[in-house]
C-alpha cells in the first residue's frame, strides 16, 4: 500500500445503521454493500452479527457474494464488529469467513469512566481481556482489529500500553476512536501523533481513526487524524450513526480530493457514485440529507444570490470548489420523454451508475413509460426517484393495489384503499381522517393491523413544475404493549423504522412510504415468520 494511500473502512452498515430508525432488512443491506463495493471502499463493516441472528445471517450474504466479487482489483475487505467476549468474536468470525478477505474487529474501552462505570474493571483486567481477545480473534482470522473505545478521553499513557499488548497478540490495524465526539482537532492530530511516536510495534500496523460528530467536529477530527499519521479512515454515507452522527464518507473523500495539493493523500473511491449511494441509504433508511448538507446536499450545488449567479456565469470557480459531475450530480435538465425507448433508457441509467438485470429493467422500464405519459420532460433526479422507489423496497407483505381519496372544503376527508395481503388476497377498507394522508393512513391501520405512531413525515418535490414527482419519507415507531412489540424486543429490534416513496401523486407516494414502513416494522417483528425466514424467501 502506498505510504499516502489512506484506507475507506465503511460503518454503514454497522454503525450508521445504529442511527435510530435507519435499521435495514438483510436484502436492503445487501444491496447497499453491492453499492458500497462499486463504489470502492476498501474494508466495510458489514454489521455487528451477536446483535441478531438476522444481523449475522446478513453479514454473512454479504461476505459471500460482496466478499468475494470479481473485478476491477481485489474485492472489498468483509469487516464484523465484536466485543472483547469468545462469543461475539466466534459470531463475527463465522459471519465473515466466506470473504476472501475476511477482517474482525474488536473493541474495549480505556477511559476513566467507561471502565469504573460500564465495565467495573480495572487497568490491569482490561490488559489482560485485550491480550487474550485479540490472541483468540487471531487465532481465528489473520486480520484484527482492535479498538479502544474512548481513546479520546484516555489516558495517552494507558493507551500506549494497551495498544501495545493489542499489536504483540496479533493486531494488525488499531483503530482509534473519538466515540462520543469529545475532542478538538488539534487535540485529536496530537493524540494520533502521540500513538504512533509511542506504540512499541507501531510501525507494522495501520493507524485507524473513527470520529463522531457530537460537536459537529467529526470530519475536521478525521482529517487532523490523517495529517497526523492515520492511514485509514472509518467512515459512513451521509454521516449517518449514533446520536448526532458519523464522520461522513464524501466529505473526507472530497476534502482529500479538492485539497490534495494541501494533504498530500489519495483514495481510491470512485467519487462519481457518491451522489446515488447517498441517495440509497437515505430512501432505505428513511433519513433525509440535510438540504445544505456538504457534497450531497440539494443546495450543495445551487447558487440563488444575485452576485453568486453573476460569478458563475462568468467562471463556475468563482463559487464552486468541485464540479457537480465529480461527484455524480448530474446537471442534465431534459433526458428523456415517452418517445424514449428502452435501450435509451438503460444507457442513461447505467450512465448514472445503475446496474440493472433484465428483469429489473422491465420494472422499471413499464414505470418509466407511466411517468412519462404524465410528465412531459423527465431529469436525472426523477429516473433515480423512479428506480429507487421501484427496486430498493423492502419485503412488499403489504402492497398498495389501488387508492382513491375525497377531501376539499366540502365534506370529510376519505380514503378508499385496496392492499394486496401476502397471501396473495385483495382487501380493501374506507377511512375518514383529518386530511387525505391522514384518512389514507388509517384505512391501511384498518388492514395491516399494526399499532404505531408516526414520528416524522416529509415530503418533497423531487424537481422544479407543478408535475413534479413528490418524494415522502415517513419513520413510524410501535406502540408499547402491543404483542407484536413484545415479539419484536425478543429479537432485540428497535422499534423506530423509516419508509419511502415516490410517485407523481402524493398521497401514493404516502401511502407507499407508510407501507415501506410498516413492512420492515413486521417483518422484524417475526409476524410472518423468523426476519431470517422472510430475508431468505426474500433473496
Amino acid at each position: 500500500m502506498e505510504e499516502n494511500y489512506v484506507r475507506i473502512f465503511d460503518t454503514t452498515l454497522r454503525d450508521g445503521e445504529q442511527s435510530p430508525g435507519a435499521t435495514m432488512t438483510s436484502a436492503e443491506k445487501l444491496e447497499v454493500a453491492r453499492g458500497l463495493a462499486r463504489l470502492g471502499v476498501d474494508v466495510m463493516e458489514a454489521g455487528f452479527p451477536a446483535a441478531s441472528p438476522d444481523d449475522l445471517e446478513a453479514v454473512r450474504k454479504i461476505a459471500m457474494e460482496v466478499g468475494n466479487m470479481s473485478g476491477e482489483g481485489l474485492p472489498p475487505i468483509i469487516c464484523g464488529l465484536a466485543r472483547a467476549t469468545k462469543g461475539d468474536i466466534e459470531k463475527a468470525w463465522e459471519a465473515v469467513q466466506p470473504a476472501a478477505r475476511p477482517r474482525i474487529h474488536t473493541f474495549l474501552a480505556t477511559s476513566e469512566i467507561h471502565m469504573q462505570y460500564k465495565l467495573k474493571m480495572t487497568r490491569q483486567q482490561v490488559l489482560e481481556r485485550v491480550r487474550e481477545m485479540v490472541a483468540f480473534a487471531s487465532s481465528l482470522c489473520a486480520d484484527v482489529e482492535f479498538s479502544p473505545e474512548d481513546a479520546g478521553r484516555s489516558d495517552p499513557e494507558f493507551l500506549y500500553q494497551v495498544l501495545a499488548e493489542a499489536i504483540r497478540s496479533g493486531a494488525r490495524t488499531l483503530n482509534i476512536p473519538d466515540t462520543v465526539g469529545y475532542t478538538m482537532p488539534d487535540e485529536f492530530g496530537k493524540l494520533i501523533a502521540g500513538i504512533i511516536a509511542n506504540t512499541e510495534g507501531i510501525e507494522n500496523c495501520v493507524v485507524s481513526v473513527h470520529c463522531h460528530n457530537d460537536l459537529g467536529l467529526a470530519t475536521a477530527n478525521t482529517l487532523a487524524g490523517l495529517r497526523a499519521g492515520a492511514r485509514q479512515a472509518e467512515v459512513t454515507i451521509n454521516g449517518i450513526g449514533e446520536r448526532a452522527g458519523n464522520t461522513a464518507l464524501e466529505e473526507v473523500v472530497m476534502a482529500l480530493h479538492t485539497r490534495h495539493a494541501s494533504m498530500g493523500l489519495t483514495t481510491g473511491i470512485k467519487t462519481g457514485q457518491i451522489t446515488r449511494m447517498s441517495k440509497l441509504v437515505s430512501n432505505y433508511t428513511g433519513m433525509n440529507v440535510q438540504p445544505n448538507k456538504a457534497i450531497v446536499g440539494a443546495n450543495a450545488f445551487a447558487h440563488e444570490a444575485g452576485i453568486h449567479q453573476d460569478g458563475m456565469l462568468k467562471n463556475n470557480q468563482t463559487y464552486e470548489i468541485m464540479r457537480p459531475e465529480d461527484v455524480g450530480a448530474s446537471q442534465s435538465k431534459l433526458v428523456l420523454g415517452k418517445h424514449s425507448g428502452r435501450h435509451a433508457l438503460k444507457v442513461r441509467l447505467t450512465s448514472l451508475g445503475y446496474s440493472l438485470d433484465e428483469e429489473e429493467m422491465d420494472q422499471v422500464f413499464e414505470r418509466f413509460k407511466l411517468l412519462a405519459d404524465k410528465k412531459k420532460t423527465i431529469t436525472d433526479a426523477d429516473l433515480e426517484a423512479l428506480v429507487s422507489d421501484e427496486l430498493y423496497q423492502p419485503y412488499e407483505l403489504f402492497a398498495l393495489d389501488g387508492l382513491q381519496v375525497s377531501c376539499g372544503t366540502m365534506g370529510m376527508p376519505t380514503a378508499s384503499v385496496r392492499l394486496r395481503d401476502p397471501s396473495g388476497d385483495l382487501r380493501t377498507h374506507a377511512s375518514i381522517g383529518t386530511g387525505p394522508v391522514d384518512a389514507t393512513y388509517n384505512a391501511i391501520n384498518a388492514i395491516v393491523q399494526c399499532p404505531n405512531s408516526l414520528q416524522e413525515f416529509v415530503i418533497h418535490a423531487v424537481t422544479e413544475g407543478i408535475d413534479a414527482l413528490g418524494e415522502v419519507t415517513v419513520r413510524i415507531q410501535g406502540e408499547n404493549g402491543k404483542s407484536i412489540w413484545d415479539a419484536q424486543k425478543e429479537i432485540g429490534q428497535p422499534l423506530t423504522f423509516g419508509g419511502y416513496g415516490a410517485d407523481t401523486d402524493i398521497i401514493v407516494a404516502s401511502a407507499k412510504a407508510y407501507l415501506s414502513a410498516l413492512n420492515k416494522m413486521i417483518v422484524a417483528a417475526g409476524r410472518y415468520g423468523s426476519p431470517e425466514k422472510v430475508a431468505a424467501e426474500a433473496l
